[in-house]
């Protein structure tokens, strides 16, 4: 066995003054030694300064956030909340122009409901896909490209005007695709400027 010379292993004058483990000093140094330091620090924690307490989030709203960032959430409130938008739409315009088949033939509030929720149930099922796709591709972009800002909204305008306006033909298409990233840029940077 080795000899352990102790006085090398102590720490500083200022410290051995104080003990931590024991009362006797030696066994103290000696405890100091072979336990290290006490505090632990960890590289990857940043905690900044704030008023109140810090409060470091629980494993259950890590999961709540992780939920609620996916791309399947967001894409799942986007046709909900598109659904009852366009309801609301529907229903207004509906109610402001209602559909005369007829002029000589009085229409019945049968009737004038019932085309009243044909409308609203249009408008809603074409708001739902269109917050939806929106939404979706959004997601994807953002996710792929690592950053948050105005381009991911103008890409995903053009993505989902133009599969739209697919439907109508190339030309339609491409107006679409080019409508849709405007207006979605012009969103985006209204909402960030505000």
């Amino acid at each position: 066995m080795y000899p352990v010379d102790l006085t090398k292993m102590v720490p500083s004058e200022s410290e051995s003054t104080r003990t931590v483990f024991s009362s006797n000093p030696e066994l103290d140094k000696i405890a100091v030694f072979l336990v290290g330091n006490q505090q632990r620090f960890r590289e990857n924690i940043i905690i900044p300064r704030m008023l109140g307490p810090v409060q470091i989030k629980t494993i259950e709203e890590k999961r709540i956030e992780s939920i609620m960032e996916s791309c399947a959430f967001k894409s799942i409130m986007s046709c909900v909340i598109g659904y009852g938008l366009g309801a609301a739409i529907g229903l207004f315009s509906s109610s402001v122009n209602p559909n005369m088949a007829s002029v000589e033939k009085q229409q019945s509030a049968r009737e004038i409901f019932k085309e009243m929720k044909s409308t609203t149930l249009g408008y809603a099922k074409n708001f739902a896909v269109v917050g939806c796709i929106f939404s979706a591709i959004e997601c994807t972009i953002e996710s792929y490209r690592g950053k948050t800002d105005w381009k991911n909204g103008t890409y995903a305008g053009g993505l989902t005007g133009g599969l739209i306006g697919l439907r109508a033909g190339i030309k339609a298409g491409i107006v679409g695709a080019a409508g849709f990233a405007a207006f979605s840029t012009a969103i985006d940077y209204y909402m960030h400027r505000s």
